[in-house]
């Protein structure tokens, strides 16, 4: 008996821009680790065609508590290399060590009384992990997460890679449960949103603003994403197109 799990998915990113409408601009391939201790380990690859297109490799390690505790990321822009750093988080303090295009040889610190509940890589399936924070307990609300860590505060993740603060505050609603239907198959799930449904803002890459964006996960303990949606001024659609689960989940 193998004392671990093994998650493969590819997500397929497609426009909802007028005269776009359903085609792709991007896909990304991931397989997850999930080890007997309730280690988890993301390897994703990650591609947006969309000019300047972007590359990026991460790989992304929580604890059983979804702590995180260490990551990776390369990152290509324009088909030329702008950075790669490798992360590492203790209870009290983050560190970076990389090179980035714009900054050179890079070696960070960070600390903090308490670690952040996030630390943003910018996979779609990373993004999906994130909601595991959330608590559901109450019902559908909107909790605000008010500082955390990511190595981009780019929309697209195109810059560093680097630590740096999301200081702006960003609220994340539990929606509830449903039933979806995705190219992977169907789903029972739970429907989460970053920001406010149906606010009608546009969100700027320019000014840190985020349009709404929503996500829904399979309603196990290994939240996987099935489909998300951003509206405003991105215009963009995910989902998953095939998942490969072994051994199979009980």
């Amino acid at each position: 008996m193998r004392p671990h799990r093994t998650i493969k998915g590819h997500i397929h990113y497609t426009s909802d821009k007028p005269g776009r409408q359903g085609q792709e601009r991007g896909r990304e391939h991931y397989t997850i680790t999930v080890h007997g201790d309730g280690r988890r380990t993301l390897r994703a690859h990650c591609e947006i065609d969309d000019a300047p297109n972007v590359l990026r490799d991460v790989v992304l390690t929580l604890d059983r508590q979804w702590r995180t505790r260490d990551a990776f990321v390369r990152l290509s822009v324009g088909d030329q290399t702008v950075g790669s750093s490798w992360f590492l988080f203790s209870d009290d303090h983050a560190e970076c060590e990389g090179w980035t295009q714009e900054r050179g040889r890079i070696s960070e610190r960070v600390d903090y009384d308490r670690q952040p509940a996030i630390f943003g890589t910018h996979p779609i399936q990373g993004d999906a992990w994130h909601l595991h924070s959330v608590d559901r307990s109450q019902g559908p609300r909107v909790q605000v997460y008010d500082r955390f860590l990511m190595s981009s505060l780019d929309h697209r993740g195109a810059t560093g890679p680097s630590l740096v603060w999301h200081d702006a505050g960003m609220k994340v609603e539990y929606v509830g449960e449903e039933r979806v239907t995705v190219g992977a198959g169907s789903f029972d799930a739970w429907h989460f949103c970053y920001g406010e449904r149906d606010s009608g803002r546009m969100g700027s890459n320019e000014t840190g603003e985020h349009p709404p964006y929503e996500v829904w996960v399979t309603a196990d303990d290994d939240f996987i994403l099935l489909k998300a949606q951003v509206s405003g001024y991105m215009m963009t659609r995910y989902e998953l197109v095939n998942l490969e689960r072994y051994p199979l989940p009980d």
